[in-house]
């Protein structure tokens, strides 16, 4: 396969269709996380139908004094990667091929949920993203787009976007892909010295530290419902080994199961420890959320949760999350 290069709309709008059109959105300096994107792509358009990556650095979407200037750009790269993935083709546009007039007047507002997280942090930035994301749906005219999961709060976005303004575009989400040490893999990993990279691990610690609290929570309640609330427990318990105090699991775990406060007390500890390391792990946020609009939820929440973090080291800014569920015997995703 030779994947075609095109900087144009009406270079893209001229090529024959079979099949569907599945596209993956990206600002280029491509790792094995949009490789993952692009085979997924692969497989959901089939052999007939066609798979376009682009690759778009957007101004609208960083802030004053973040990386714009900075971030890479390796488009030759870029083209290797996407065709050993199987994309037919890259849409890499140019500045004034997608804000033909200048910056866009009319523009796409995240609402409240763009506000919070990462858009407290950074004000603004979910109204650039989602104006590109529309103004690129709408050039490469999809029929499935792919976005990774490690950017959730963009996904959230994107999905509530397509829903709310009827874009008519199915919006799939794909597991955050890992170094083999837990780091997200981010194009902006390659900032990081060696020193920066071991304290930027913390983020990924945490999050699995809260996932095994969860876990454990869960198990321990799991375990406890498992015997009737009588003295039987105690016998049944004594009978397979366990000490007296196992007794009590089944009052522990319903008294107190611990549940997101627990969550985000494991996460924040390992978190603590990085803000020691030398360089320092400077945190922005940790944040146990409901993924429908991203506020914070309560000790009695059930459903699905994202546990999210976001952090600095020296001058790189990385994020991350971990999907939670929470429920009567709820388990980690």
């Amino acid at each position: 396969m030779t994947t075609a290069l095109l900087h144009t709309a009406q270079e893209l709008h001229a090529r024959t269709r079979e099949g569907r059109r599945a596209v993956v959105m990206t600002m280029g300096a491509l790792h094995e996380g949009h490789a993952t994107l692009i085979r997924g792509a692969r497989e959901i358009a089939g052999p007939d139908g066609e798979v376009v990556v682009t690759v778009f650095v957007n101004p609208l979407q960083f802030g004053a004094g973040e990386d714009l200037g900075r971030y890479p750009r390796t488009l030759e790269a870029d083209l290797k990667i996407a065709e050993q993935a199987g994309a037919d083709a890259v849409f890499a546009p140019s500045v004034d091929e997608v804000y033909p007039g200048g910056d866009p007047q009319v523009r796409v507002t995240a609402g409240p949920m763009g506000e919070r997280l990462e858009g407290s942090s950074r004000p603004g930035h979910f109204d650039g993203m989602l104006t590109v994301v529309a103004k690129l749906l709408h050039l490469t005219r999809p029929d499935v787009a792919l976005y990774g999961q490690k950017d959730a709060q963009q996904l959230a976005l994107i999905r509530r976007m397509v829903r709310d303004l009827n874009f008519g575009i199915e919006i799939v989400g794909v597991p955050t892909v890992r170094e083999e040490d837990g780091l997200a893999l981010s194009s902006r990993n390659r900032f990081l010295s060696a020193d920066e990279r071991r304290t930027a691990l913390a983020l990924s610690r945490a999050l699995f530290a809260g996932c095994d609290r969860h876990a454990a929570q869960e198990a321990l309640r799991a375990r406890a419902l498992e015997v009737p609330a009588t003295q039987a427990r105690a016998e049944a318990l004594s009978a397979i080994g366990e000490s007296r105090a196992a007794a009590d699991a089944h009052a522990v775990a319903i008294a107190a199961p611990g549940g997101p406060a627990a969550v985000r007390a494991a996460a924040r500890q390992a978190l603590d420890e990085a803000s020691r390391y030398d360089p320092p792990l400077e945190l922005d946020y940790l944040a146990l959320v409901d993924p429908s609009d991203f506020t914070e939820i309560g000790d009695d929440f059930t459903g699905e949760a994202v546990l999210a973090v976001a952090a600095r080291v020296g001058a790189t800014r990385l994020i991350d999350n971990l999907p939670l569920t929470f429920g009567t015997l709820g388990a980690a995703s």
